[in-house]
């Protein structure tokens, strides 16, 4: 049960990173939780089947398809991390989990996004709607939302293009890519 524990923590500690089940089983085994990756693989399965995580698979945008592992990982509640202690107070992932489960929630399907070296946080469709979404706490810093929007940037197609931060700035337009306040965005709101 010890194991279970420690892989729980582990994705908890890093929701919103891409995550194999190779990198988790290294990473306690090298602190000294000998645990391998075949039962790495049974306990996310389990943690996921059981609805503790949602499993969110990386989207090729360029190719148009699911790629192979390599998920990203988020609690299906947040407390969770109070609960299993550590994890800290990472606002932006925190902010990331509460954005995945919204957009589950509205019925759209969630995918982490992959331009070529480049993620895209969420590629969200429902039916022939899509949208790209980027998540952080602030984009205040220039070297920050240089950063959040150069993958959305780079998207040749006319789906909206998103970023969400705690910023309580007005909406603004990066030449077609809105940025928006996300409890703004997250009470149903498009514009602020």
């Amino acid at each position: 049960m010890a194991r279970l524990d420690d892989v729980t923590r582990f994705l908890l500690d890093n929701v919103g990173n891409i995550l194999s089940t190779t990198r988790v089983s290294r990473t306690l085994t090298s602190a000294g939780r000998n645990v391998n990756q075949r039962t790495v693989e049974k306990y996310v399965s389990a943690l996921t089947d059981g609805l503790l995580f949602y499993e969110a698979r990386r989207f090729d945008v360029k190719g148009t398809r699911l790629l192979e592992r390599l998920e990203k990982y988020y609690a299906v509640d947040p407390g969770f991390r109070a609960l299993f202690g550590g994890g800290g107070m990472d606002v932006g992932r925190v902010l990331e989990n509460v954005v995945y489960l919204e957009l589950v929630r509205r019925g759209y399907e969630v995918c982490v996004g992959q331009w070529g070296t480049q993620e895209i946080d969420f590629v969200a469709t429902r039916t022939s709607e899509r949208w790209y979404i980027q998540v952080a706490a602030t984009v205040r810093d220039a070297s920050v939302l240089a950063r959040e929007l150069a993958p959305l940037e780079a998207l040749a197609d006319s789906y909206p293009k998103l970023i969400l931060t705690l910023d309580d700035d007005p909406t603004a337009d990066h030449a077609g890519i809105t940025r928006t306040n996300a409890l703004f965005w997250l009470l149903g709101h498009t514009r602020r």
